[in-house]
């Protein structure tokens, strides 16, 4: 596992910091084809995520450069089970950025091929969106063995990471990758769960028991936002997207009055704690073989079970419904 990982991070920051004035020689890529443990990745269309972080996102180049420009005795960092989608996941030295793989052939077709152009067109009229912001894009346009067995993914998106923090601390952070829970979960549902693991069950999808005790502002400020960007994404036929909240535990409350951006974190109404968080994993576009697959024999499975819908074979309208309602459910108004 130590060797793959290494090979993968090694191939991922080679992509990062080449030159793509100068492609692979025909030598290059008869080699890389014979590759089993890292892929021949690439940047895909460059200019267009280059444009989104200078000028859109306002990122420093020259800083997020340095970020994959790690010594020859580093690597990205791993990092351990993020979710139930079979994606591996690095973060850069610095904890900055954050780089996961897509291996679903239709995710990440959807993505570069139907909804880059229009994720590009209103990230650049919204600057202020909470979808996540995707700032590379890596493609192996070059087959390989490994690829071909799926033993190394061969496409990965390269995103913030809201858990970097330029100052130590000893508290402890809490995430959350939070779906509505009202669809129905085969792994928790069938048979009462008695066929998964408990552990399987746990990373299906997390709950938020509490409340995020916001001023009126702040709750205004997250769910109209929310709601334009849930719109995008129903607009393009996608669902099963989640909030991905931080709630930053805070001593000294002093700290948190300047603070709006729901990236950076917004103070809670009673001063204990900052919220930070984006929606993330809009990858599932309902009109693709796979997605139309699974929901038809959900459809057919559900003339017998009466189960309902998973959050995977809804319909984007009703999807964005159930969770906006789970996001208005979760706030609660402190104004004093």
């Amino acid at each position: 596992m130590a060797l793959y990982q290494r090979a993968l991070s090694t191939s991922i920051i080679q992509a990062l910091n080449a030159n793509h004035d100068r492609p692979p020689s025909a030598f290059s890529r008869s080699l890389a084809f014979f590759s089993v443990f890292s892929a021949p990745l690439s940047r895909f269309r460059p200019e267009l995520f280059q444009n989104l972080r200078e000028n859109i996102w306002k990122i420093d180049e020259a800083g997020y450069r340095k970020s994959f420009d790690v010594a020859d005795n580093e690597q990205l960092k791993p990092v351990g089970d993020l979710g139930y989608s079979g994606s591996t996941f690095f973060t850069t030295p610095n904890s900055k950025y954050l780089v996961k793989s897509l291996p679903r052939h239709f995710e990440y077709h959807f993505f570069q091929h139907e909804l880059l152009d229009g994720y590009n067109e209103y990230m650049t009229k919204s600057p202020k969106s909470l979808l996540v912001r995707i700032t590379d894009v890596l493609h192996s346009a070059t087959p390989c063995v490994g690829g071909f067995f799926g033993v190394v993914p061969t496409h990965h998106v390269v995103m913030e990471n809201l858990l970097h923090s330029d100052q130590k601390s000893d508290e402890k952070w809490e995430t959350y990758d939070l779906k509505p829970t009202t669809y129905f979960f085969p792994e928790r549902d069938l048979f009462k769960g008695k066929l998964t693991s408990e552990s399987t069950k746990e990373r299906l999808v997390d709950e938020f028991r509490d409340k995020l005790k916001l001023r009126r502002k702040d709750s205004i400020s997250l769910t109209s936002q929310l709601k334009e960007d849930t719109l995008f994404l129903q607009k393009n036929n996608t669902v099963d997207y989640s909030l991905f909240l931080i709630r930053i535990p805070v001593r000294d409350t002093r700290s948190t009055e300047s603070s709006t951006s729901w990236r950076n974190g917004v103070p809670s109404a009673d001063g204990k704690w900052l919220y930070r968080t984006v929606l993330l994993d809009f990858f599932w576009s309902k009109h693709h073989l796979q997605p139309k697959a699974t929901t038809g024999l959900v459809n057919v499975f559900n003339l017998f079970s009466r189960h309902g819908a998973m959050s995977i074979t809804t319909t984007p309208t009703e999807y964005r419904t159930r969770f906006l309602d789970m996001v208005n459910d979760m706030i609660e108004i402190e104004d004093g």
